[in-house]
């Protein structure tokens, strides 16, 4: 598959009670068409949340916007535009960092996580900086084959827990 030039048109989720921001890498080809973060049937994000929250796996984009904004979670991705091969992580390339301060300036978050290495990796590159450090979480994505449903809500429950 051939890169393609690909822009983030999925608006960030967040209000002014947010107090986690959680940063994918880039928007899927499933969540692009779906125009909703996660949009993958098997990305267990949604799976994950939901179980880490004590809450039923929300269906709908309204569903899952209201599941973040009761729990005080805000969501977005690293990157505004890059070159990306279908919904390959590993392909990126030509960087252009979307602008946090779009969320940060606006709520009160207290902690920033990343889901999965490259959305870290990206982070650090490009916003660390700026907004200090924040916490790599394994990835959700169905790439992510080494780690079970269980294995990664016990984890980002550790994490999450103490800023919910």
């Amino acid at each position: 598959m051939e890169k393609q030039p690909q822009l983030h048109t999925i608006a960030p989720v967040y209000d002014e009670n947010s107090r986690i921001l959680i940063l994918g890498s880039f928007p899927s080809v499933k969540s692009r068409e779906a125009a909703f973060f996660y949009g993958h049937p098997q990305n267990r994000f949604w799976r994950v949340l939901a179980a880490v929250l004590g809450e039923e796996a929300p269906q709908t984009a309204a569903e899952k916007k209201s599941l973040l904004l009761r729990h005080g979670v805000a969501l977005w991705d690293v990157i505004a535009s890059c070159d990306i091969a279908g919904s390959s992580d590993a392909s990126i390339t030509n960087v252009a960092p979307n602008d946090l301060s779009r969320i940060l300036d606006a709520a009160p978050v207290r902690r920033i996580f990343c889901n999965g290495g490259t959305a870290y990796r990206f982070y650090r590159r490009y916003d660390e900086a700026v907004w200090g450090k924040a916490e790599a979480l394994p990835s959700t994505s169905p790439a992510n084959a080494r780690s079970s449903v269980q294995a990664l809500t016990e984890r980002w429950r550790a994490a999450l827990a103490p800023w919910l």
